[in-house]
């Protein structure tokens, strides 16, 4: 028997899960799509997708998985859920973000937040930044967060020096 992952974030798209899952397992390493299912004539009075048409693509990134449904316009994304990217490195920084953002929307970039052309939102996060913030002089925390909060991109160099109180 295969094991089954406990937790699957399961996100609805109208009709890209098939596009999503190929365009995240391109970017993440460790990826790839799993399974696939169809829509077929059982309930389609209730579903209205078109016979064989994307149900569900599973998919794994870095190990994590996922399930994209295809389930119509109903609901939509929002920052309500976001997905971080751990990044030890600002070279994993700029390229999560420069890939994440492709065909998103700009004014959505904001403090180490993309949205993603699906309208997934995804926080890419520096983990020296979360290092930073778990410190126990207040005062260093503080000023790596006032600097973050100016960010769009995050900067692992300028939040370091913020911290240390460098201008």
């Amino acid at each position: 028997m295969q094991r089954v992952q406990k937790l699957t974030p399961c996100l609805w798209f109208d009709d890209q899960a098939e596009d999503a899952a190929k365009y995240y397992c391109k970017i993440f390493d460790h990826s790839k799509i799993t399974a696939t299912t169809h829509y077929g004539k059982a309930g389609q009075e209730i579903h209205g997708r078109p016979d064989g048409s994307v149900m569900t693509v599973s998919f794994e990134l870095d190990g994590q998985s996922f399930t994209g449904l295809n389930g119509g316009p109903i609901f939509k994304f929002n920052e309500a859920i976001s997905f971080q990217v751990n990044c030890q490195t600002q070279e994993e920084v700029d390229y999560f973000w420069g890939e994440l953002s492709v065909g998103g929307p700009v004014e959505a970039q904001q403090c180490g937040w993309v949205k993603d052309k699906f309208g997934v939102s995804w926080q890419i996060v520096p983990v020296a930044l979360m290092d930073m913030m778990k410190d126990p002089d207040t005062a260093k925390s503080q000023r790596a967060m006032t600097a973050m909060l100016q960010m769009k991109k995050l900067d692992i160099a300028a939040l370091q020096a913020a911290f240390n109180g460098e201008s």
